[in-house]
């Protein structure tokens, strides 16, 4: 008998997976390792999942919703103005960056390159995952535009896209340099576009 419910198996082999790909990358991630660390013998894992790529794509979806709603959660803040809660949330990625000295956190900036021109599917899951994020980004936006009165001469999905693109190179720039630097400049120019 297993030691965990089918639910909880699966569930347990995606967040094993998370962290594992965090530190070793998609295909630094071997399947023995993942059952291994997991603690969860071969054939459960294609009990759950077809392929190590399928694996990989519901990896990613289950990332991109956990932080789709730490997302909506930080913008949820009705009375905070929205360029406020825009300008905060780059800040915290920021200070998370200082304070742990690493991008350790992001599926989006480990496995973009990698696995991008390997896997069809994962990189869907990217694309889908990313769009998720700018949506809601370009809807807080709007949200300034209507509120503040600010950039109204910009388009807000384009311009989220802008924010987006810049943060996500300058977390590839922090991860090269090991520097806060990259974030910090970003941090910046989200600042100007934002308050014009």
């Amino acid at each position: 008998m297993s030691k965990h419910p089918e639910h909880d198996t699966r569930e347990h082999l995606l967040a094993t997976g998370e962290q594992l790909c965090l530190r070793l990358g998609f295909t630094g991630m071997g399947l023995s390792e993942l059952l291994r660390t997991a603690g969860v013998p071969r054939g459960s894992f294609y009990h759950y999942f077809r392929s190590k790529e399928a694996f990989g794509v519901e990896m990613l979806k289950r990332y991109y919703t956990a932080a789709n709603q730490r997302m909506r959660d930080a913008f949820a803040r009705g009375e905070t103005p929205a360029s406020t809660l825009l300008l905060d949330w780059y800040r915290q990625a920021l200070e998370h960056f200082c304070h742990s000295g690493m991008i350790g956190n992001c599926l989006t900036v480990k496995l973009s390159a990698e696995v991008c021109d390997l896997s069809e599917e994962m990189r869907e899951a990217l694309e889908q995952g990313s769009s998720q994020v700018i949506a809601m980004l370009a809807r807080l936006i709007t949200r300034a535009q209507q509120e503040e009165g600010l950039m109204k001469e910009d388009d807000p999905l384009s311009l989220a896209n802008a924010l987006y693109a810049l943060w996500l190179g300058a977390s590839l720039q922090a991860k090269i340099s090991r520097s806060a630097m990259p974030l910090e400049s970003a941090q910046a120019q989200v600042s100007r576009l934002l308050r014009g």
